[in-house]
């Protein structure tokens, strides 16, 4: 078995991931937006590392970073393979 057997079949490139994250964005965005807050997509890295920036409610959150990591995260992770980690930027 060569090596180039054992990659993923179909790695997407930068925009079709950009693409794929930003579709996810928008299916969580209501949640989040009902509880007073909001987010923006600022970039999504070659790294796989997606930066957001919190909005409205979410900036001064107590709850914040389980949005981020339990909501946001896990679900950008669990759908798009290319994400490694979500971070929060000012």
């Amino acid at each position: 078995m060569n090596a180039a057997s054992k990659e993923e079949p179909s790695a997407q490139s930068p925009g079709e991931l950009r693409q794929s994250v930003e579709h996810v964005l928008e299916l969580i965005r209501p949640a989040v937006q009902a509880d007073g807050g909001d987010f923006d997509l600022i970039d999504v890295r070659a790294d796989g590392v997606v930066e957001i920036r919190f909005k409205a409610a979410c900036v001064d959150c107590p709850s914040r970073s389980s949005t981020l990591h339990g909501g946001i995260e896990r679900n950008l992770k669990n759908l798009i393979p290319g994400v490694k980690s979500v971070i929060a930027v000012d």
